[in-house]
């Protein structure tokens, strides 16, 4: 058992996620200078400053608060019980090889793989085990998935959303052209 668990140790460090360790290592260093009373916790306005500035990042959801999306961006929430589950570490490769795609849909990607810390998203979601949420510019929860999904798919569901299909008339039109189907 050992062995399995450090042999996925391994191969969680040598993939595509070295993203995820560094995040969750970047996560660690916030909360413990808080309880030290260094540092305070990140605000809503510097995750939304941060993801602005570099989209293709993932954020773990001690730091986010849903309602400060609201009009901005997509969330996309992956739960799962641990970073070493292998459901997760193939929603995150998934992820990664195809982030420019979500990106370019204003979708911020959210993790929480930590049950014990009970993260508010955690509370308002109610996982169990592994779970994919998407949820609408308008906070509004569009999807659950208990399985990993692939990005063209959570894409198609995206591109179906009428405020997505606004978006994208908007891009076509030009600039001192008004819609007025509204």
């Amino acid at each position: 058992m050992a062995s399995a668990l450090a042999f996925g140790a391994a191969g969680l460090i040598f993939s595509p996620m070295k993203t995820l360790i560094f995040l969750l290592a970047l996560a660690a260093g916030p909360a413990l200078a808080q309880s030290e009373g260094e540092e305070p916790a990140l605000t809503e306005e510097t995750v939304i400053s941060r993801w602005d500035a570099e989209r293709e990042q993932v954020f773990d959801a001690a730091d986010i608060e849903l309602s400060a999306f609201r009009w901005i961006a997509r969330p996309v929430v992956i739960f799962a019980d641990s970073p070493f589950d292998p459901q997760f570490q193939q929603q995150m490769d998934v992820i990664e090889s195809r982030f420019a795609d979500l990106a370019e849909r204003d979708v911020i990607v959210i993790t929480d793989t930590d049950p014990d810390a009970d993260s508010a998203l955690r509370q308002q979601l109610r996982p169990r085990g592994f779970m994919l949420a998407l949820i609408g510019k308008d906070g509004q929860i569009k999807l659950r998935k208990p399985n990993p999904w692939d990005v063209r798919e959570l894409s198609r569901s995206i591109d179906k959303m009428p405020m997505r299909q606004q978006e994208i008339r908007d891009r076509r039109a030009p600039s001192s052209a008004v819609d007025g189907d509204g």
